[in-house]
């Protein structure tokens, strides 16, 4: 396996207009995506956040911010972005160069073949597991735990073969994917079984900005 460029975190394009702010859930590893990724930017930002088990986020005051009723919701001087994926894209595109999302075809089309997995393989997978097992959502756990087995062992090869997923140094991909994959076994997916997938993980725990996703214990529905 090639040795792993790890960036350090690059000088913003552009200044914040204002203090970024970010509505949170802490425990959300949706927000946990944004959050590091504001970090990795060395963007400073304010953190609201949302009382989901008050029912805080399907109040009216929030649906103005995201009619989804969903955080993370991201107000930068007044531009609000919403969904996890998408605030990884507009910081990246507002406020670097080009390392985190490539400009070039390819390498943007990469990116996003893996920020579609975020939102699909790994919501279902490890995120639905999780989901279950800490707040007792009504999902069907062993399936969302059999998604994520398969997830990955998909990841075990190509993550033995090169340092990130989309490229020689961490993207936006590597930032979506690691917060759900990071806390699996609070779901009750086990990581052991894949060496190369833990070695990518502490590959991005090495990055300058890093900030880790809680743990959380088990019953938190109770």
């Amino acid at each position: 396996m090639p040795n792993p460029t790890v960036p350090s975190a690059p000088p913003s394009t552009q200044p914040p207009s204002t203090q970024l702010i970010l509505y949170r859930f802490s425990l959300s590893g949706h927000a946990h995506r944004a959050e590091l990724m504001l970090s990795l930017l060395g963007l400073p930002y304010r953190s609201v956040d949302v009382d989901l088990r008050g029912g805080e986020h399907k109040r009216e005051a929030f649906l103005r911010l995201n009619p989804f009723g969903q955080v993370p919701v991201l107000d930068d001087g007044g531009t609000i972005v919403s969904d996890s994926n998408a605030i990884l894209v507009y910081l990246a595109t507002r406020y670097d160069d080009g390392n985190w999302l490539p400009r070039d075809p390819a390498g943007a089309a990469t990116v996003q073949r893996w920020l579609s997995v975020a939102a699909g393989e790994i919501a279902s997978g490890p995120a639905a597991a999780r989901l279950a097992v800490l707040f007792g959502a009504a999902l069907p756990v062993e399936e969302a735990r059999a998604r994520a087995t398969r997830l990955f062992a998909l990841m075990e090869p190509i993550l033995a073969h090169q340092p990130f997923l989309a490229a020689s140094h961490a993207t936006l991909a590597d930032v979506a994917a690691y917060s759900y994959i990071a806390r699996a076994e609070e779901g009750g997916v086990a990581l052991s079984p894949y060496p190369a997938l833990n070695a990518w993980l502490r590959r991005i725990e090495a990055l300058p900005g890093f900030v880790p996703m809680p743990v959380s214990r088990v019953g938190l529905a109770a």
